[in-house]
């Protein structure tokens, strides 16, 4: 594959986070309901719970993709990682501001810098500081 961007590690990250929300939900095991199934009438539909909307599974690929995605993180920070998977989850900048107690601009220098950590150790870079000084031997 060709070198790893910034812009296909954010789109990577919100693949991922759309694959998670269509993922089944996680249930407890070993308990279950052995009351039937009510048939409500016309009228009590409306009071009925509301129906839960059910997007269809991701793909085994798109499933695998997501769990590559999410092994990345380790190479971030806990901080970077909150902010990575709420832009990925489509979070506004008011609300990672809010949450990270920062303005809009800070906010975003942080999330490209976590973005390009991300792409670097993917191309195979070295983060070490030491390893950028020009003419370093050690």
């Amino acid at each position: 594959m060709a070198e790893w961007t910034i812009d296909d590690v954010a789109a990577r990250f919100e693949e991922a986070a759309h694959t998670a929300r269509r993922l089944p939900p996680v249930r407890v095991q070993g308990y279950f309901n052995v009351w039937p199934a009510f048939a409500r009438g016309q009228w009590e539909a409306f009071a009925a719970d509301e129906r839960e909307y059910r997007p269809f599974p991701p793909s085994p690929e798109a499933v695998d993709r997501m769990l590559e995605t999410m092994r990345w993180v380790q190479w971030l920070e806990v901080e970077q990682r909150h902010l990575v998977w709420m832009r990925a989850k489509r979070y506004g900048w008011r609300d990672i501001t809010i949450r990270f107690a920062c303005d809009r601009t800070t906010a975003w220098r942080r999330w490209q810098r976590a973005l390009q950590i991300v792409a670097l150790q993917l191309n195979g870079e070295d983060l070490r500081p030491s390893s950028k000084i020009v003419g370093h031997t050690g």
